[in-house]
């Protein structure tokens, strides 16, 4: 169930689906609002509450011990599978028809019914590769 929607939650929501694509700590999430007064702790809680009602996915990236949240209640995030990069940190939506394939490729075979919008797979973007 919902909790009451704060002046620091609405603020905190509308930041993160601002930034829908990216993983961020919740370091990062409170410097960017410190000109609102919102306290660290203050998103600690927002986010654990944001989790739990799966408004936020909390992940690590790996060989970092640092959790990162991803804004997850966008339309868009629900039925997509999600592309991380190891180097630069940003997330993307996979292509829904290569999503597809690769969601009826493991129900068929492996008898596998993938969760799209928990699910996310791990390498190095195209950008990245190009550096």
């Amino acid at each position: 169930m919902p909790k009451y929607m704060t002046k620091q939650r609405k603020i905190l929501l509308a930041y993160l689906s601002r930034y829908a694509d990216e993983s961020l700590t919740a370091h990062q999430i409170a410097d960017a609002l410190a000109e609102h007064d919102i306290s660290i702790s203050a998103v600690y809680r927002n986010l654990a509450d944001l989790e739990s009602e799966h408004k936020v996915r909390r992940m690590t990236k790996g060989g970092q011990r640092e959790i990162y949240y991803q804004y997850a209640d966008a339309e868009a995030c629900r039925a997509s599978l999600h592309l991380s990069c190891q180097k630069c940190g940003r997330t993307y939506h996979m292509d829904m028809i290569g999503a597809n394939i690769l969601v009826n490729s493991v129900a068929q075979n492996e008898r596998f019914e993938i969760d799209r919008a928990n699910t996310v797979l791990y390498g190095v973007c195209e950008a990245c590769q190009n550096q």
